[in-house]
């Protein structure tokens, strides 16, 4: 999110910008540790339209930004299995499609084809995107930083935001552990650590840690799953495939699978270390949904944060409490493929500019009020 600010900004002649990263380097926080898909099937119009001019970024990304990426449009497929889900992914395609994405529901036969070797015992259906796909969030990241550094914009790492200073309610400094940076705008894009940032300016920001694991799998007896005895039992393509009950995912990484499960029984917290008593909880559900797993070894893992808002939508724009105080955060798992639309949004407003946008949805104040609707579709 910063980067992705500090580029667009930079884009509209404002370089006079300082990047600060905790760590020795840049995306090695929530976005490195994410599985890197991009998804336009929300059920919030608000995230779709994010989807829409984000995916269309990345998919130009190299023309527009000079970096290549590795993207690759190989779908989305949520398989759908209780009767109530299916009534509201029929809304959510409905308001997809309503918005131009071409969405289809398929029989459960026909997602076998899409994504060989799934069992779809107890699926009632399947919700397809084939402009989905899965990206690198690691060169999205640096594509957007470097294009900013060329700019003139300054990124200074292992640096970390330790105060801040007021003036009256408007933002006068940034102290850090490398000294104090006057400036009259503060972009909090610190992701799970958003509230801490908040904190310093006196400003109640609704972002709670939320862990998620992450592991690869290989098969068992050494070997890729591409080799020829797993035709028809493991997916060839990137595709990424959702139990949208279980939250269990997967998609093909490299040689090896890449898959996860949100974990119902976890508690706001910044541990990140991997909980390996939760492994056999997602293996039950992944051989019941892919049984090749059964014959699987997990070769590694790793645990991040989700940035947890109430709603599940993002933070995006100023505080109503602090003149030159505006946060990015609060994507609640869907905010690396989101950085490039909402980069530039946040920038179009810090500049004065309108951003076309309908921000509503996404107002740092909208907690003061009733909520109205929020993100269903999180993983």
């Amino acid at each position: 999110m910063g980067a992705s600010v500090a580029w667009h900004l930079a884009q509209l002649g404002l370089t006079n910008i300082v990047l600060v990263e905790r760590e020795a380097q840049l995306a090695t926080g929530s976005t490195g540790k994410n599985a890197g898909g991009v998804r336009h099937q929300f059920s919030h119009p608000g995230n779709i339209a994010l989807s829409i001019e984000s995916i269309a970024m990345m998919a130009d990304f190299e023309a527009r930004v000079g970096m290549p990426i590795d993207f690759h449009r190989d779908g989305y497929l949520f398989l759908v299995s209780k009767t109530s889900n299916v009534a509201a992914f029929e809304r959510n395609i409905a308001l997809q499609r309503q918005m131009g994405i071409d969405v289809q529901w398929l029989s459960p036969e026909d997602a076998t084809r899409i994504a060989p070797g799934i069992d779809v015992t107890g699926v009632r259906g399947a919700a397809w995107c084939a402009a989905d796909g899965v990206t690198d969030p690691n060169g999205v990241t640096m594509g957007f930083a470097k294009g900013a550094q060329a700019k003139g914009v300054e990124v200074v790492r292992e640096t970390e935001v330790i105060g801040v200073k007021l003036n009256g309610h408007r933002m006068a400094e940034v102290q850090t552990t490398r000294g104090s940076i006057s400036t009259p705008i503060l972009v909090n894009a610190a992701g799970p650590w958003a509230k801490a940032i908040g904190r310093y300016c006196g400003v109640d920001v609704p972002v709670e840690p939320e862990r998620r694991h992450i592991f690869i799998a290989t098969p068992e007896r050494g070997g890729s799953w591409d080799a020829a005895e797993w035709d028809g039992r493991m997916p060839r393509s990137k595709v990424l495939v959702i139990d949208f009950e279980s939250s269990f995912y997967f998609h093909r990484e490299g040689p090896g699978l890449l898959f996860g499960m949100g974990d119902p029984d976890e508690t706001p917290g910044f541990d990140m270390t991997v909980r390996w008593d939760f492994l056999p909880k997602v293996t039950e559900v992944a051989v019941k949904r892919l049984p090749a797993m059964a014959e699987a070894a997990v070769s590694h893992a790793w645990a991040g944060l989700y940035e947890m808002t109430p709603d599940h939508n993002a933070i995006i724009g100023p505080s109503p409490d602090v003149e030159g105080f505006y946060t990015i955060a609060g994507f609640s798992g869907h905010g690396f493929q989101h950085a490039p639309a909402a980069g530039r949004i946040l920038a179009d407003l810090i500049t004065g500019r309108d951003p076309n946008f309908d921000l509503t949805p996404f107002a740092f104040d909208r907690f003061a009020r009733a909520v109205k609707s929020g993100e269903l579709n999180v993983v």
